[in-house]
């Protein structure tokens, strides 16, 4: 037997292709390594699979699906779900079903129920509702499926839940199953097919349950996954609770294009509570707060604050005189601040002398509105009673000390033509029942961060008037002072009731943004605030909207005003207190107004927890011991 010595080769062809050879067995075998660790890393330890559950190494996991839908649905219905604070997978299966097979299968199930309403008849039998609304259903998706309006999908859904034991995988299956059952919605779980029920929730794209319900479009788009509207910023007012995913509404309300907001609810809904709310944490952040109160709503709060609390009425002492010029820096602000007072004067002039008619408890008219030729000598005799006293539309006279009401009705009396007569109109601002209240110089300062207006004890007639002459009042003080306010006007349906104070309103909100202003309007009587004009423009003009309860008979107005859908249209009189629709720009929330006992304390205006708070500090004084008083949610 010969033995041959095969000597190494010197080919260096032969060299470079054995050396790349090893280099392929190399890498091949750091493949195969590096997938039988990745495959490692992801199984779990253990796999055991129950008729009732999954257990995952340490975890559980139970599946179940939906089964059975009530005749309507809500949008967002899954939203809850979604939000839920728990470890849950969803998979929405849905699959298209061609229409032509849809309408054969229709055409036959409307003959079936027609033929049973007509031996129903024949046999006299009482009618059955559920039956006339399935013909009309099924009449009504065959006219839309055969113009191409809707289309028809078969639609499963499984959840997938996961949980540390038994018995909290228990809990979680109860909580999902409880938040269904609310809407009429039914679920199973997937018993002694867990396997397959849970391969169907994985990212696989398999439906191995084949458990689904037909679904048109609509209905099918009210399924849709991505609803939860968020309204949690880093910095801002806390304004309650998402009841959509139980977050925190924190939000900044100058952080939109402007800061205005209007707030409609029937009386009780919460609304005075919220704005007060909100003006005791926006006064913690250093925003000033200026309100118009017509009910004694915000003493106690002005109390605790060390606000400024101004009464209006005849018997008072505070006088603001509407004559007052802002002193603003501005200079184009400068050289037109006394023509835009003389025209704020025109539309108090108007209201004041019969720019509108008001009518009396008895019936009566008060006065006729003014004719052109009466507008035309007030407007000159607003000009000259400016002028003796020494302000013209140079800015350097307009620190002069202004002229009064009383001046005015010196100008016109000594007027020909109008004049006189005007000036008998006037008189009982100036000399008769309405004297000295707005006829006087002002003795009121806006240098208290929180500064409350009170009309409450203004008569009738006053009250217009009134609050016209505060908010421009107020407005000259925001013109020369640019800093972060809130202007709270309540009860503005008030003045949405006449003409000039209409546009006055929604001047102030169109302007209020150049000036670092939000104003906030709140009103109970929805109707006549959006029956006007002006007041439509001044929720078009507030990028912040609240919605509370509504009366049913302002459910309608408020649904086309603000476009809502069917099913928050539906809520909106079903509202409990303290609860309602906040709108910020573009996005919406289901609101929960929540306080703290402190808070709601102090802006309470349930009658029956003020008296439990006075019973509570009387008992403190005394020495007593009580429990603490639990405020209502407001």
């Amino acid at each position: 037997m010969a033995i041959f010595n095969k000597k190494p080769t010197n080919d260096p062809i032969a060299l470079a292709a054995q050396q790349r050879a090893q280099e392929e067995q190399e890498a091949a075998t750091i493949y195969r390594q590096g997938v039988v660790t990745m495959r490692d890393l992801i199984a779990p330890p253990s796999l055991e699979i129950e008729s009732g559950y999954i257990r995952i190494g340490s975890r559980y996991a139970k599946t179940i699906y939906v089964y059975g839908y009530p005749r309507q649905v809500f949008t967002g219905w899954l939203s809850p779900i979604i939000n839920l604070d728990e470890v849950i997978d969803i998979s929405l299966n849905i699959e298209p079903v061609e229409s032509r097979v849809v309408l054969e299968n229709l055409r036959k199930k409307v003959g079936q129920l027609e033929a049973d309403y007509t031996i129903n008849q024949e046999k006299g039998k009482v009618r059955d509702p559920g039956l006339e609304a399935a013909i009309q259903d099924a009449e009504e998706l065959r006219d839309k499926l055969q113009v191409g309006e809707e289309r028809f999908f078969r639609f499963g859904l499984y959840l997938t839940m996961y949980a540390s034991s038994i018995e909290e995988l228990t809990q979680v299956g109860r909580k999902i199953e409880g938040i269904f059952g609310q809407s009429l919605i039914y679920t199973k779980p997937a018993t002694l097919q867990m396997e397959q029920a849970f391969n169907s929730t994985l990212p696989l794209a398999s439906d191995m349950l084949q458990i689904s319900r037909n679904m048109n479009t609509g209905s099918l788009g009210t399924s849709f996954p991505f609803t939860s509207a968020e309204l949690s910023r880093n910095e801002g007012v806390l304004y309650g609770l998402n009841r959509h995913n139980n977050g925190l509404v924190l939000f900044d309300r100058f952080s939109l294009e402007n800061a205005n907001m209007v707030v409609f609810a029937k009386s009780g809904a919460g609304k005075s509570f919220a704005i007060k709310l909100e003006a005791l944490r926006s006064l913690m952040l250093g925003t000033e707060v200026i309100v118009i109160d017509p009910e004694d709503e915000y003493k106690t709060l002005s109390d605790a604050v060390d606000g400024s609390y101004l009464r209006l009425s005849l018997g008072s002492s505070t006088r603001i005189n509407p004559f007052d010029l802002p002193r603003v820096l501005d200079s184009d602000d400068a050289d037109n601040a006394l023509r835009a007072n003389i025209i704020t004067l025109h539309g108090l002039l108007r209201l004041m002398l019969g720019g509108a008619t008001v009518q009396t408890s008895t019936g009566a008219t008060l006065s006729a509105p003014l004719t052109p030729a009466e507008d035309a000598d007030l407007d000159v005799a607003i000009i000259n009673t400016y002028a003796r006293a020494g302000i013209t539309n140079d800015p350097l006279t307009h620190s002069a000390t202004p002229p009064t009401m009383i001046d005015l009705y010196n100008t016109l009396v000594s007027m020909t033509g109008n004049g006189p007569s005007l000036a008998q109109r006037l008189r009982k601002y100036t000399s008769g029942t309405f004297a000295g209240i707005f006829s006087e110089q002002s003795n009121v300062e806006l240098d208290n961060p929180f500064l409350v207006f009170n009309i409450r004890d203004l008569e009738d007639e006053l009250r217009p008037v009134g609050m016209y002459i505060v908010l421009n009042y107020i407005w000259n003080k925001v013109k020369s002072d640019k800093r972060k306010r809130i202007l709270v006007v309540d009860e503005a349906w008030q003045l949405m009731k006449y003409d000039d104070s209409a546009s006055f309103m929604f001047s102030l909100a169109k302007r209020a943004r150049k000036y670092f202003l939000g104003l906030t309007t709140i009103s109970q009587d929805v109707e006549d605030f959006l029956s006007n004009k002006m007041g439509r423009a001044v929720v078009a003009n507030s990028s912040l909207q609240l919605l509370l309860k509504q009366a049913p008979s302002a459910v309608d107005i408020v649904a086309e005003t603000f476009k809502l859908t069917q099913e928050e249209k539906a809520r909106l009189s079903q509202f409990p207190v303290g609860e309602g629709l906040f709108f910020a720009g573009l996005n919406h929330v289901i609101i929960r107004i929540l306080a703290s006992q402190t808070e709601a304390q102090l802006i309470s205006t349930n009658p029956q927890a003020a008296a439990d708070a006075q019973a509570a500090q009387a008992a403190s004084a005394a020495g007593q011991i009580t429990a603490p008083v639990e405020e209502p949610v407001q």
